[in-house]
């Protein structure tokens, strides 16, 4: 009976050192959503064919770009962004206009994504006038004097409650 148990202990211990690695192993195949950011920039996402995000920071992930005029940028490696877990971000390297982008991973989790990006220079936000800081100010201001009146109503109340009460 102590030799049945012990048996059994031993396959339950190689049965859960080995469940942690085969999750990482179902995965096949990595997929790749590029697009630009927006301005003069590419993100990608990497994921794995069954969905779950490429957490394997290391991934190498190359990208070429060729514009309608014949401009060509690259072979650029993207950077892991700070988006989350698989996300890739090439940082400002295109100029306006359109490119056709290729963004390709290595093996052994070879993939390859070509998209059309649109490029613009990217948007600031407008100066802020010395008026429109005076009046962003001045309603922070009273508010304040708000919050401290209702303390001191609510302070007074308390006192004069607990005078009623003795």
């Amino acid at each position: 009976m102590r030799a049945l148990r012990a048996v059994l202990a031993l396959v339950a211990a190689l049965a859960l050192l080995l469940l942690p690695a085969s999750p990482a192993t179902a995965h096949e195949g990595i997929k790749l959503d590029v697009a630009g950011d927006g301005a003069t920039g590419v993100s990608a996402r990497a994921t794995y064919r069954d969905g779950h995000p490429v957490e394997d920071v290391v991934l190498r992930l190359v990208l070429t770009a060729t514009g309608d005029d014949g401009r060509s940028v690259g072979p650029i490696q993207l950077n892991p962004a700070s988006e989350g877990r698989g996300f890739y971000s090439s940082g400002p390297v295109l100029t306006p206009g359109r490119w056709q982008v290729t963004v390709t991973a290595p093996a052994p989790n070879a993939a390859r994504a070509a998209v059309t990006v649109e490029a613009r220079a990217a948007q600031s936000a407008p100066p802020v006038t010395p008026a429109a800081a005076a009046d962003a100010g001045s309603t922070g201001g009273w508010l304040w004097w708000v919050v401290a009146a209702a303390a001191v109503v609510a302070l007074a109340g308390t006192g004069v409650a607990l005078a009623r009460r003795r």
